[in-house]
């Protein structure tokens, strides 16, 4: 399984995001972060920009809800255009129930496990979703450090997905750079959110190659 690259444009110059979507060309989706300062202590975007991100890149747009109610909201994203939507455990009241929903949309489904969540309570449903997102830091704000201890969590599901002959993805977003690919990859995540780290970098596309060189180099399979 090849390694994906998802920079989080909220990292991004929001007064520049076409300039700026178009600047992550060489990647394999963009990531966007919906935060409704309640579920998180943020609040970033809505329905109308993501409409228009969806409509502006011609890359599959990967829509994390780090909202209340994802049950009621999520179907909306999937509607707007976004390739995948995840949500958090914490935050639904029919995990299930949504994942199916999205997917008969012809959206991807995912769910998304805090630093402080085990991913254990999961693997009874796990075939139900697309992809698990592992956040190695606390949801809210990019250009945090890396928590190198959620790389067991990762090593966990990993396994679990193996053993089970499942095709899940799973998704590391947090401190993600060329210094820490390797060490997502090794411990068997295949998908890759970075924020800063692109965006930060004066050549972005040379960036995403970088991480993604990195990670290819390390990915356990």
């Amino acid at each position: 399984m090849s390694i994906q690259i998802a920079p989080s444009i909220l990292s991004a110059d929001f007064c520049n995001l076409e300039r700026d979507l178009h600047a992550i060309e060489a990647a394999d989706m963009v990531h966007v972060d919906v935060m409704d300062h309640h579920f998180v202590p943020n609040l970033t975007l809505g329905e109308p920009i993501v409409k228009r991100i969806c409509e502006v890149t011609d890359l599959p747009v990967d829509v994390h809800l780090m909202i209340e109610d994802p049950d009621r909201w999520a179907p909306e994203y999937a509607r707007l255009g976004a390739a995948s939507v995840t949500f958090h455990m914490g935050a639904t009241h029919a995990p299930v129930r949504l994942a199916r929903q999205l997917r008969e949309m012809g959206c991807k489904a995912s769910f998304a496990v805090r630093p402080a969540e085990p991913v254990e309570p999961i693997f009874d449903i796990l075939e139900e979703f697309d992809m698990v997102l592992v956040m190695t830091v606390e949801p809210g704000f990019g250009g945090q450090k890396f928590l190198d201890n959620q790389m067991n969590k990762v090593r966990r599901l990993r396994d679990e997905i193996t053993r089970r002959g499942l095709y899940t993805l799973i998704q590391v977003d947090g401190g993600v750079s060329p210094s820490t690919a390797h060490i997502v990859a090794e411990a068997g995540a295949d998908v890759l959110v970075a924020g800063s780290a692109v965006y930060g970098a004066e050549d972005r596309t040379k960036a995403i190659n970088d991480i993604r060189d990195q990670a290819t180099a390390a990915f356990r399979d």
